[in-house]
């Protein structure tokens, strides 16, 4: 479904230029209280109930971390924007929360382990995603949880990756892989949508 100029395109963004406008989008800055909220109660079913550590990859501004962090969730934050990562840092002041500049594919974290590995619409974007997810299996604790939101985009040239091709990538990773459908939620993106969203919950 992605190819690699699909991924070519979607790495030539200039990610610290897209920033300042970054949180207009519905589902990118939350500012509806429906749609945070609609966010909120997600998060809430997909990450741990006791406080965790939350690794949110391609963080972006920081808005599915800040819900994280209300929720009592400790989260370390990577994007490879500084423009980003500044959003994302002035979003979360005073939180129990912390953000890197770096790659998502392979996050400058250390030997630091985490309980929940969550990212979305970033995991299409990189080179080899099964390599990445081995990568990032190796940054969870035993019985930790990747938290996926993916999708296809594009009706005449989609981009993307479909829920059975990530699953079946997780297969060998997790021992339990359950998929929830996103697409119908039209509060989440603010707008009625017809193309494949979900989010891929995953314990290993």
């Amino acid at each position: 479904m992605t190819n690699d100029s699909d991924r070519t395109v979607a790495a030539s963004v200039d990610w610290d230029a897209q920033a300042a406008t970054f949180d207009a989008e519905p589902d990118h800055g939350l500012g509806a209280p429906e749609v945070r909220t609609a966010w909120a109660e997600r998060l809430r079913a997909w990450l741990p109930a006791r406080p965790a550590d939350v690794l949110d990859l391609g963080c972006g501004t920081g808005s599915l971390a800040l819900l994280a962090a209300e929720q009592g969730h400790r989260v370390t934050g990577v994007d490879s924007s500084p423009a980003m990562v500044e959003r994302a840092r002035a979003k979360l002041a005073g939180r129990d929360a912390a953000f890197l500049l770096g790659d998502a594919a392979a996050p400058p974290v250390g030997e630091q382990l985490f309980d929940t590995v969550l990212v979305r619409h970033v995991l299409w974007t990189l080179p080899d995603p099964a390599r990445v997810l081995r990568h990032w299996r190796g940054l969870l604790r035993p019985g930790g949880r990747f938290v996926l939101v993916e999708g296809v985009w594009g009706a005449v040239a989609p981009v993307g990756i479909p829920a059975e091709r990530l699953t079946a990538l997780l297969a060998p990773l997790a021992a339990d892989v359950r998929v929830e459908r996103l697409s119908a939620a039209a509060v989440l993106w603010g707008k009625e949508v017809d193309d494949e969203r979900y989010a891929v919950v995953a314990t290993v």
